[in-house]
């Protein structure tokens, strides 16, 4: 893996209650195709955008982002990253090294009802094309 040109600061997006020092890690069930188990942790540069995938994450929790460290090596996530947008306009990474908590971040933008909708229906959509395929 090659490192990003890219020093955060970094955030996850999640529906578990974490605290500060908790370990993330790799091989739990993917949120968008629940059958595939993850080999890598996901995260972003970009708070709002861990904000979606809390509000798209699995599970009866409310979602929450939080401030987070890679403690090992990171690349850029291949399922975005010149897949679907040229370079890394979303700022999404991934790592086999697990992510320290240090913090829960609050001042993040919720979606409305209709704009969560929205994206749980594209999300649908690209779960259901074979194209929509995860690089795990």
């Amino acid at each position: 893996m090659s490192q990003p040109l890219d020093e955060g600061p970094f955030f996850h997006g999640t529906k578990a209650h974490l605290r500060e020092g908790d370990l993330l890690k790799p091989g739990f069930r993917s949120n968008y195709r629940p059958e595939v188990v993850m080999n890598h942790i996901y995260f972003t540069a970009l708070r709002d955008g861990a904000g979606l995938a809390a509000e798209l994450a699995a599970g009866e929790g409310e979602p929450r982002v939080y401030a987070v460290e890679p403690t090992g090596a990171f690349e850029d996530d291949p399922n975005v990253t010149d897949k679907k947008f040229p370079g890394n306009p979303t700022r999404s990474f991934r790592s086999s090294s697990p992510l320290k908590v240090t913090g829960e971040v609050t001042d993040w933008t919720r979606l409305t009802p209709q704009a969560l909708e929205e994206w749980r229906e594209r999300l649908a959509a690209i779960v259901a094309d074979e194209r929509g395929e995860i690089i795990n």
